[in-house]
Parts: C-alpha cells; structure tokens; sequence
C-alpha cells in the first residue's frame, strides 16, 4: 500500500497546476508530506532563445506542434530526478514510471483507474497544447494514454489536475475520515446516496425519518436502496458493473419493472 505519493507534471503552465492543488484538500496532503507536487516547464528544455517549443506540422495542416526535444529533454530530466530518490531501492529505481498522456484519444478516467494509479509510488503526467505534441516522442516516453471525456480542451493542465485529486483522495491519510473514499460516488459502482444535515426542516422539507432512527443497519439498507435507485434514474450505464448482493438485484429488477 503506497503511504506517500509523487506527483510530476510536464507542462508549459506549471504555475496553473500548483496554483489549482495547492488548495483544499489536495493542498493540506501536500503540507501534510503525504503527496508531493512537482512540476517541470518544457520551455525550460528549449534551445531557442525565445524559448519557443512548437512549430508548424509536416504535410500541413492549422495550428502548431510541441516539439519533440523538448518533451524529451524535460522527461529525462525528471526521470533522473526520480531515480535519485531510490538509489538505496534498486528494486523501485529499475522499475517504469508511468507516463500519462492526457488526451481525448485515451480511455475515460474512472474510479477503477483512479484505485489502479493510487498504487504507484510516482506519476507523471504529460501536458499537451496546440494541436499536440510530436508522435515519436509520445511514441517513445508515454505509458498510458488517457481522456477526462470526449470534448476538447486547450490543454492537458485542466484533466491532470482532475486525476491527480481523484488519486490523491485514495492515498492513506488524505482525507479526514480515512473510511470517506470508500463510501462516496461511484463505491461499488454506485451513485453515492442523498446526504442531509442541520436544520431537520427546511422550508417545509423534512430529513427521511429512517436517518433519525438511530437505527444503523436499517440505514445502511435505506442508503444501499437510494443509492442504487438514484444510479438507475440517472446513470443507469453503470449498473452492469455494480457489485450488489443478491437481494439489491432483486430490489433493482423491481424497480426496474
């Protein structure tokens, strides 16, 4: 179980990545020391005077591609800053690190990938612009390949900020109530059930009794119910997948009739 996470971002905005986790939750696990962010800025990598990382694609076409050294130059430079943390771990500093490509061509981010991720000791996640970055390197550094929807961006800082906060939510200590992961949207691949809090009536609209029963396993069984009628009405694509005991699917099968 991974007790402290690394993140590493190649980009040509880092100051928009630190500036959007340094905040909240992801920003008290970074004072905490039970995740780290470290952002690289490829223009750093260029050799042209004006720090320029794009030109103008072969065969033609609109818009700009990142080059490739660059890229390159900026993720062997952070792969050497990584495999100095674990000279006395040669077992880990032989190991890949994994790359994430964010783009539209990869697969959705889900939680599943988010458990998966949550595994590593270290991520890198590679920012794209323009019109993208030069195939050979992606080619030559990237591991994963990975989308937060299917729609464009301007770049890949937005959908790295998301999976990183989705990862860091599963590292221990994280979040406040450790047990608060595993209990929200998408747990078992359902939707998390209606929470409600203080007053008990707000304009004219009572919290369910069952929650003021003190009752727990019949709240347990109350949530596990709303949970799954929620998911049915609005993500019902997520209920094949749902992990639901025999008398859930029978609930479900009468809902669904």
């Amino acid at each position: 179980m991974v007790i402290k996470m690394d993140f590493h971002v190649l980009t040509l905005f880092p100051e928009m990545v630190s500036q959007g986790l340094n905040t909240s939750i992801t920003g008290r696990a970074i004072d905490k020391g039970l995740i780290s962010l470290n952002t690289v800025n490829i223009r750093d990598f260029s050799k042209d005077k004006h720090q320029r990382v794009d030109d103008y694609p072969y065969g033609g076409g609109a818009g700009m591609v990142i080059q490739a050294e660059p890229v390159y130059e900026s993720y062997t430079y952070l792969i050497n800053q990584i495999n100095k943390k674990y000279d006395n771990k040669p077992d880990i500093k032989n190991k890949q690190t994994r790359v994430i490509y964010v783009t539209p061509q990869g697969p959705v981010f889900n939680q599943s990938m988010a458990q998966e991720l949550s595994k590593e000791e270290d991520l890198i996640f590679l920012c794209g612009h323009y019109e993208g970055i030069d195939e050979r390197v992606l080619e030559m550094i990237v591991t994963d390949y990975i989308s937060i929807g299917d729609y464009v961006l301007t770049g890949g800082e937005l959908p790295a900020m998301v999976m990183i906060d989705a990862i860091a939510r599963l590292i221990p200590g994280v979040l406040n109530n450790d047990t608060s992961s595993e209990f929200e949207s998408l747990h078992d691949n359902l939707l998390e059930y209606p929470q409600y809090t203080r007053p008990e009536v707000f304009q004219g609209r009572r919290v369910p009794e069952i929650l003021l029963s003190g009752h727990h396993a019949k709240i347990e069984k109350w949530r596990r119910e709303q949970a799954i009628q929620r998911t049915l009405n609005r993500r019902p694509d997520l209920l094949p997948e749902a992990n639901l005991t025999p008398k859930e699917r029978e609930y479900l099968r009468q809902l669904q009739q």
